[in-house]
């Protein structure tokens, strides 16, 4: 039921229909929404599953309960979006994280680019925690399966060295090549139902012309998300959403 707050626990917590719940979670259960034995939440095992649990016992280390029901997660797109974003500035790639994985992005790369302003990749990787907090969040809040994976920051040419399926990276300067059309040609051609679709996009000041041409070097194809220039951290959010779409991956 949409009601039941959703939380994502390490699988160990789960022993056949035994539910323990341990760490920040026992605070905000009993303290902060004030839950009592016999309320009801769901927990998922970021596997793929969720579980219907009745909390029955109390304490201030931990929350037991009982599974009651065990069902396939839904909210799971087939397409599987990596979304490969350019480090920007201030909180913005907070924002970007928390609306992709709500739009159902599988997988994060924070990257850094030649026009990126960043202070140091010491920095950024300090900020691990903050990010994934923040995927596991959302992901609770718009009912996903699974918190979206998070990788490492990734400078320019190692990311389009590894990225996996279709590899598109939006640009301003390409003026022909629409995202879209991109996309319905490499849907049409493909033979299962696995679709895997590596988004690059650039920081404040965009991607420089080397860049995109390494970038074609490995396979990757520039597009247009339009007429209009977006800012870095609308950008990701609508190719997302036009891949998801024109894979089927938004309901309809």
């Amino acid at each position: 039921p949409v009601s039941m707050h959703r939380f994502f626990i390490p699988p160990e917590g789960i022993r056949f229909d035994r539910v323990t719940l341990q760490g920040e979670i026992v605070h905000q259960l009993s303290h902060v929404l004030r839950l009592r034995p016999g309320d009801r939440i769901v927990v998922l095992d970021n596997a793929g599953w969720d579980y219907e649990v009745e909390l029955q016992v109390f304490s201030r280390e931990k929350i037991e309960g009982t599974a009651k029901e065990r069902r396939h997660a839904t909210g799971e797109p087939r397409t599987q979006v990596v979304l490969y974003q350019s480090l920007l500035k201030g909180d913005k790639l907070e924002f970007v994280m928390q609306k992709g994985t709500e739009l159902g992005v599988a997988a994060f790369v924070p990257m850094l680019c030649e026009r990126c302003v960043v202070a140091s990749m010491a920095e950024m990787d300090g900020k691990t925690a903050r990010w994934q907090r923040i995927l596991r969040e959302a992901a609770e809040q718009s009912e996903r399966g699974k918190v979206p994976h998070l990788k490492p920051v990734h400078f320019f040419h190692q990311a389009v060295e590894d990225a996996p399926g279709l590899k598109l990276i939006a640009w301003e300067e390409e003026k022909e090549q629409a995202l879209w059309a991109a996309l319905r040609r490499s849907l049409r051609a493909r033979t299962g139902d696995d679709f895997t679709v590596s988004l690059f996009i650039g920081p404040e000041g965009g991607f420089t012309a080397q860049e995109v041409e390494l970038a074609q070097s490995h396979g990757v194809l520039p597009v247009t998300l339009g007429p209009r220039v977006l800012r870095a951290e609308t950008a990701g959010m609508v190719a997302a959403t036009i891949v998801l779409y024109e894979a089927g991956d938004l309901g309809g």
